[in-house]
């Protein structure tokens, strides 16, 4: 399969599991707290997708997880997945007719549940506090108990990359055990995250030739190799692979959906997806980062924003002549695109693939070209970065494609007032003069900082020239001080991002006053707002 190659439209069948576990172990992520209705929007997400098997909780455990089964059963007419039901094996020296926690699964009405075990003997012994014999008693017992209700079994195999290590004819009856006793897929879980990808080949395919059993991976990231040893266990024979959306997990997380998904699919030409599935993957990982409430990696591969982006002047130039040279997939096969970063580093190349990308074909004017480069390496010299504002930069282009500022205002003045009052805190006011289609305006506003005030005082002036403004939102703001070393006195960034309510886009200014600094991006933000809208710049 060739970079550009479509995957297949064969419909993926049992012989291969997707299953993930975002709700649960993703959900046990610092920073990460799900109600029922996120847990609800997630599962429609990942069912979307296509994943083969979705892990809802632990049902018993809390009543959110309770709830969520009952309401998923209800409301959630799932398409590609089945729901899954996590929870321990009996109790030792327990019938596993009188667990409540056992039967608490059954009460979920998931049609699989996935089953932890103890595969390290010292943590059978230390932490179930029971002997060997009994804890293999406590799978067998269950996984019977469970099948003979109707329910297709999975089992998690805790600590046994680890307990093989240390007791590898135990781990492999722990194994033995599990799939005599009915569970169609044995998992083996490497829980401490320390494996690494040849180690967890050799294993995998060890355990899958001495038990016979249908083997799955389950990788925490604690190495950095989450990914690489999910699909090293592929490679040795695992059948069945434990993921989480954008690598959500306990301590450093979990290995990632969409990087292994996409793996299995682009390059080991193996169907786990609905047919045109992969290309939602972008979509996907995004709106998920959205329902948890966290910032889309920028930098997460096939997915992120950044993951296509190409910066260098040498890079640029192979990609004008073949996008292939330097990217590894067509990102539209994950429902990614390419990007060019302008910045000081970027050549002519660089400065026509931007062009082109935002509709202008620069490739046959070079005094335009080099004038735009000059340009662009002159203000990142003085601490501007178009290549994380790319209306900025469109602004630049155009201001020296047509000949002059695209501009709907001319500022006169902007003044900002800051009052500490010993009973209210501080008042921010603001004051702008502007002229607009010949009329000079003067206009104040308030707000919860000076920027915040500026940010009011343009409106009010603007709006009634141009309602359109009654549309943009500032939905992020951020500073940074570029030379540290001046403390106070230090040359400022601001970066601003703006949104129309049907795309965002972000601009910038630099100076040594923050106020000064911001007041240069958003008077960007509104021109470039307005230019999307088809307002006439200097009517």
């Amino acid at each position: 399969m060739t970079s550009k190659d479509e995957p297949g439209t064969q419909a993926p069948g049992d012989g291969f599991h997707v299953f993930d576990t975002t709700l649960r172990d993703g959900a046990q992520r610092e920073g990460i707290t799900l109600t029922v209705a996120d847990k609800l929007t997630i599962a429609r997400h990942l069912d979307d997708f296509g994943v083969g098997f979705i892990e809802g909780g632990w049902p018993g455990a809390n009543p959110r997880d309770t709830e969520f089964f009952q309401r998923a059963r209800a409301e959630i007419p799932f398409r590609h997945a089945k729901l899954v039901a996590f929870g321990s094996t009996r109790r030792a020296g327990v019938a596993v007719e009188d667990d409540p926690q056992v039967r608490a699964l059954l009460d979920s009405e998931a049609p699989v549940v996935t089953l932890v075990a103890k595969a390290h003997d010292r943590h059978v012994e230390l932490a179930l506090r029971t002997t060997l014999p009994e804890n293999l008693a406590m799978i067998a017992d269950t996984v019977r108990h469970l099948r003979a209700h109707g329910r297709r079994v999975f089992v998690d195999c805790e600590h046994f990359f680890d307990g093989y290590a240390a007791n590898p004819d135990y781990a492999l009856d722990v194994v033995r055990t599990a799939h005599r006793a009915g569970a169609d897929v044995v998992v083996l879980c490497d829980t401490n995250g320390g494996m690494l990808p040849a180690q967890v080949q050799a294993v995998v395919r060890t355990v899958v030739t001495d038990t016979g059993a249908r083997i799955g991976i389950h990788a925490q990231d604690d190495t950095g190799c989450a990914v690489a040893n999910t699909l090293a266990a592929v490679d040795g024979g695992a059948t069945h692979v434990q993921c989480t959306a954008n690598g959500y997990g306990e301590r450093v997380g979990n290995a990632n959906l969409f990087p292994v998904v996409a793996a299995l699919e682009l390059k080991y030409d193996r169907r786990v997806l609905p047919p045109g599935a992969l290309r939602e993957m972008t979509r996907i990982s995004h709106a998920i980062a959205e329902v948890v409430n966290l910032t889309p990696a920028t930098h997460q591969p096939y997915v992120g924003v950044s993951a296509f982006a190409h910066k260098g002047g040498l890079h640029a130039s192979a990609i004008k002549v073949d996008p292939d040279l330097y990217q590894h997939i067509d990102p539209e096969l994950v429902g990614n695109s390419m990007r060019m970063l302008v910045s000081d580093m970027a050549g002519r190349a660089s400065v026509e693939l931007k062009g082109r990308e935002l509709g202008y074909d620069l490739a046959g004017d070079r005094e335009l070209v080099g004038r735009i480069v000059d340009r662009v390496k002159a203000q990142e010299l003085k601490g501007f970065s178009y290549e994380a504002a790319d209306a900025s930069f469109e602004l630049l282009l155009r201001e020296e494609a047509d000949g002059g500022p695209q501009r709907f205002f001319r500022l006169e003045s902007w003044r900002t007032i800051t009052d500490q009052r010993s009973d209210t805190g501080c008042e921010n006011e603001a004051t702008v003069k502007l002229w607009a289609k010949g009329e000079r305006i003067v206009a104040t506003g308030e707000g919860n900082g000076p920027v915040h005030a500026l940010d009011q005082a343009l409106r009010a002036g603007l709006e009634r020239t141009f309602p359109e403004l009654a549309r943009l939102q500032l939905v992020d703001y951020k500073v940074r001080i570029l030379e540290g070393r001046q403390g106070t006195q230090s040359t400022t960034r601001v970066l601003i991002t703006t949104s129309d309510g049907t795309a965002e886009w972000s601009t910038v200014g630099v100076a040594d006053n923050v106020i000064a600094a911001s007041w240069q991006a958003l008077d960007d933000a509104y021109t470039y707002g307005l230019l999307r809208a088809g307002a006439r710049p200097n009517e």
